[in-house]
């Protein structure tokens, strides 16, 4: 799937929508993983079919919000990972403050 093509296109940072298309993914390789090894019980398959039903309805939504309202997968502005929350890293046994308010990120 093609992130280019899809409804996912309208969400502006390329990384949340990677991240977007990958948790649906896996979503998919759940279910149908689910689906394969359940034909012989009927059971499990009623939950499965749920399950499948559950997962068209997230894909489908996810993808009009993401149409209609691409600013709501904006998220928190100056997040930064837990470690450097601390105002400081580690790198090779050496501590190294970092500059007061740094966002940090490793993709910056």
């Amino acid at each position: 799937m093609d992130a280019d093509y899809n409804p996912l296109r309208h969400i502006p940072d390329m990384q949340v929508r990677h991240m977007i298309l990958q948790v649906l993914a896996w979503m998919w390789c759940i279910i149908f993983g689910l689906m394969v090894g359940s034909f012989t019980v009927w059971g499990i398959s009623v939950v499965i079919h749920i399950a499948l039903i559950v997962g068209i309805v997230v894909t489908v939504a996810t993808f009009e919000t993401a149409k209609r309202s691409p600013k709501s997968f904006e998220f928190i502005k100056g997040y930064h990972s837990f470690g450097r929350s601390r105002g400081s890293i580690w790198v090779d046994g050496k501590r190294i403050t970092l500059p007061k308010g740094d966002p940090g990120g490793e993709h910056e």
